[in-house]
């Protein structure tokens, strides 16, 4: 899949062959990585069921702590959107809580309880583990965390659907973790990335012209990927009642 982002980014440049290419091929690796990871943070369409086991007595834990399963191509958590935990041979939904209500109401206690934990709510934000993944640098980017309330009694068995990002591609042959339509994207924000490196004018104006194919091609992508039956009922689609949430009435032959 690298080879076929590579030319396709090439021929958005017009890129031609050394010895007069005017982007290098490493160069353009990174930013078709880079074009990846913003596509897989604003689409979540890398998903993956993560798993966690917590610790007696403790409520907080990082991003880097989860689990994701093996040959999917991710390479870390960006978002936790459900969590449960294993009982029997079932599940446990755990209701989710925005920081500020969790901190007031849960955190705001001199006496915790203890027990199954019930509620959850993300602290951090950011990704999990380490590097980058253009492959730049080492260090760590462990930032994301969640906290759970009651703090456990035992150690339970987390399950949690994460928003994930991809691991870099090095080679042709590595596994390409987002799917058709999404993958059709990739080439347009690499391609605005490159323009914008330039820093000139005319540069500038035609990176501004990618990033616009580029959100055609996101648009198209999400509108695809979500069933026609209650489509609005997913993520990342149109709600048709939100022009009268918003006083507007749809336009009809270019009246209003």
């Amino acid at each position: 899949m690298l080879t076929a982002y590579e030319t396709r980014t090439r021929q958005l440049l017009q890129n031609p062959s050394a010895p007069t290419s005017l982007y290098a091929t490493t160069d353009i690796d990174s930013w078709v990585n880079q074009a990846r990871g913003q596509v897989a943070g604003e689409t979540e369409c890398c998903r993956a069921l993560g798993t966690l086991n917590t610790t007696i007595g403790t409520r907080n834990y990082n991003f880097s702590a989860i689990t994701l399963p093996s040959s999917v191509g991710l390479q870390g958590v960006l978002s936790v959107r459900a969590m449960r935990y294993s009982v029997g041979s079932g599940f446990q939904w755990m209701r989710p809580r925005p920081w500020p209500w969790f901190d007031l109401y849960y955190m705001n206690n001199p006496v915790p309880p203890s027990g199954p934990p019930n509620k959850w709510s993300q602290y951090g934000q950011g990704s999990a583990g380490t590097g980058s993944i253009t492959g730049i640098g080492s260090g760590s980017m462990s930032s994301g965390s969640f906290y759970i309330d009651p703090i456990p009694d035992s150690a339970y068995a987390l399950t949690m659907d994460c928003a994930c990002y991809p691991s870099a591609l090095a080679a042709d042959t590595d596994f390409e973790a987002i799917p058709y339509l999404f993958t059709d994207a990739v080439p347009y924000f690499a391609a605005y990335l490159a323009l914008m490196s330039a820093q000139t004018g005319a540069r500038i104006e035609q990176a501004s012209k990618m990033m616009e194919l580029y959100q055609m091609f996101i648009a198209r992508a999400n509108q695809a990927s979500a069933p026609n039956v209650n489509r609005y009922l997913y993520s990342r689609q149109f709600d048709p009642t939100q022009l009268n949430k918003l006083g507007q009435q749809k336009s009809v032959g270019g009246q209003q």
